[in-house]
């Protein structure tokens, strides 16, 4: 088994130095408050190519032979290590082909293939695409550059830790990190508890997609998928080998966060912070808002934003989940009757609670009516779930029926 440690990951930074940045720590006032702790994001959403991966694949790139580079490097990513591989690949002139799930965000796609590299689309998550790297890799002898299962990989990941470290003077009581393959964790447990054993390393992970915490439960490396995550930069059905001793020894806990709960998580980030995260990188600050993880009062807490490489479209979506969760948006049908006027009693008493219109659609069909009927499909902007139960009362009361959507 690949051993790493605090010296390996003080070489890598050195490695990439004048590569990769040197990221933003931001307090975040409005969770520290929420919590009674005090909360830091750590912001690789403002790395080179919008994500932490960069650091690890340059560092595995640097460490290569003359041989292993001249046969041009392959490797599988969910999108964020394809980008940084890319990256190291055209710095250094080198071929890259890079094997992502056809379900990755077009944004990241697009990104990589920027950056020079040949892109080939494969299956639903990122061990569907490694398994076609693989495979490519047989029929072309390319160098693979795995995406976290690699000691370079992990130890520039561990940079991060290193710098967190750093920004804080040390004052550091728990790190939240987001967990997929297990990579950016490992690396950063290794540098943390390398310098200061008593910092806890607390993972995060969907719950659609929990295999490092059933791996934990298990003792060993288990697979584990339910469904799609919006956090398809952690969509790993199978951690690492590596990285799962790493962090079965050095991670103090791994908590699931549901997936209206990450979308709450982007969302919050975006109001409150200004920071744009992708669902992966928005894990951490779910684990505090959920209440799945709880800080002890004055706790000194840094939340990891692995990155931000989020789509605009599904950016578009997981606002609309996030507001809907936090009872800030309310759709619902109801029957009016088809005549003038019909419509103006229903909006005359949304009017009434001040709620906002953000769509409504009328239609002969959906809830079957009876002839002279409509059904009304109501969008409304509102409040808190107060404002909707108040609302919702009086069209009650004015004996409309209500189904919700």
């Amino acid at each position: 088994m690949m051993k790493v440690t605090l010296q390996d990951i003080k070489d890598a930074k050195e490695t990439i130095k004048d590569i990769v940045k040197k990221t933003d720590i931001l307090e975040s006032a409005k969770l520290s408050a929420m919590t009674g702790a005090n909360v830091f994001y750590k912001c690789e959403n403002l790395q080179k190519t919008g994500s932490f991966k960069v650091r690890g694949a340059c560092n595995k790139i640097a460490n290569l032979t003359d041989e292993e580079k001249a046969n041009g490097v392959i490797a599988s990513s969910a999108g964020n290590h394809a980008q940084g591989v890319a990256l190291g690949a055209q710095m250094t002139g080198i071929k890259a082909t890079i094997v992502m799930p056809a379900t990755a965000p077009l944004a990241k796609v697009t990104a990589t293939k920027g950056y020079g590299a040949e892109v080939v689309l494969n299956g639903l998550v990122y061990d569907d695409a490694y398994a076609k790297a693989v495979e490519l890799q047989k029929e072309t002898g390319a160098t693979f550059l795995h995406p976290f299962n690699d000691k370079y990989v992990i130890s520039g990941q561990g940079t991060i830790g290193l710098e967190i470290l750093e920004q804080l003077d040390g004052k550091v009581d728990t790190i939240l990190c987001p967990i997929g393959g297990g990579g950016i964790i490992a690396g950063i447990a290794v540098a943390a508890k390398g310098i200061n054993p008593n910092i806890k390393i607390v993972g995060v992970q969907t719950a659609n997609i929990p295999s490092m915490h059933e791996s934990m439960k298990n003792g060993e490396v288990t697979t584990a998928f339910k469904s799609t995550t919006i956090a398809d930069g952690i969509a790993v059905k199978t951690p690492g080998d590596v990285t799962f001793e790493i962090i079965n020894e050095l991670v103090d806990e791994v908590i699931v966060v549901e997936e209206d709960e990450i979308a709450q998580g982007m969302l919050f980030l975006m109001e409150n912070q200004k920071v744009v995260a992708e669902g992966a990188g928005a894990v951490s600050t779910a684990a505090l808002l959920s209440g799945k993880y709880v800080p002890q009062k004055g706790e000194n807490v840094v939340c990891v934003i692995s990155g931000g490489n989020v789509d605009v479209n599904t950016l578009y979506r997981v606002i609309g989940t996030a507001l809907t969760k936090e009872a800030r948006r309310y759709a619902f049908n109801t029957v009016i009757q088809d005549k003038p006027g019909g419509l103006a009693e229903l909006t005359k008493i949304i009017s009434e609670h001040d709620a906002n219109i953000l769509n409504a659609n009328l239609t002969r069909s959906s809830m079957g009516g009876a002839t002279g009927t409509l059904t009304a499909e109501m969008v409304l902007e509102t409040l808190n779930q107060d404002h909707i139960d108040r609302l919702k009362a009086d069209i009650l009361k004015a004996e409309f029926d209500i189904v919700e959507v």
